[in-house]
């Protein structure tokens, strides 16, 4: 497991039962939708952890952030120098929390994978909004079985 080399927010999220929603860069519209539905019904109590790397990503996280659903960003780059106003104030609300694992000044297709097998590790649910089987997302796990979104129920310890 790699090690979180930075973090600013709330670590008291890492404790919590965490639902990884991931998505690959290739969506349809029947995709967007399903995962807009599936963020705008998360229960409040929820703890999202995601990338939110992808376009289909960043749009369900800013319906999270609106909603005041807890989330864990996982950076595959370095931390950010400047965060967002909506992350900040998400920061700010003991809402959110954001990891970097990486030293690299950008994302790279080695420590996204890195980071998503991170996300999956040691989330409690994962949900694919998007899953390209001809994707990286889609090689990282076993449990992928098909294309759309699905959700793969996973174990209940906590890291």
């Amino acid at each position: 497991m790699p090690e979180i080399l930075s973090h600013i927010g709330n670590l008291d999220l890492l404790k919590r039962p965490k639902t990884a929603f991931l998505c690959s860069s290739k969506t349809t519209s029947r995709d967007i939708l399903k995962s807009f539905d599936w963020a705008t019904s998360v229960p409040k109590d929820s703890c999202i952890i995601s990338g939110f790397q992808t376009k289909l990503e960043k749009d369900v996280l800013q319906l999270l952030l609106k909603r005041h659903i807890p989330i864990i960003i996982v950076l595959a780059r370095k931390m950010y120098k400047e965060l967002p106003v909506e992350m900040q104030s998400a920061i700010n609300s003991d809402e959110a929390l954001v990891l970097s694992l990486s030293h690299l000044p950008r994302n790279s297709k080695q420590s996204a994978r890195v980071r998503n097998k991170y996300i999956i590790n040691i989330a409690d649910k994962v949900v694919f909004g998007a899953l390209d089987t001809s994707s990286s997302l889609a090689n990282l796990t076993k449990d992928a079985e098909g294309i759309g979104s699905c959700t793969i129920s996973k174990r209940n310890n906590q890291s």
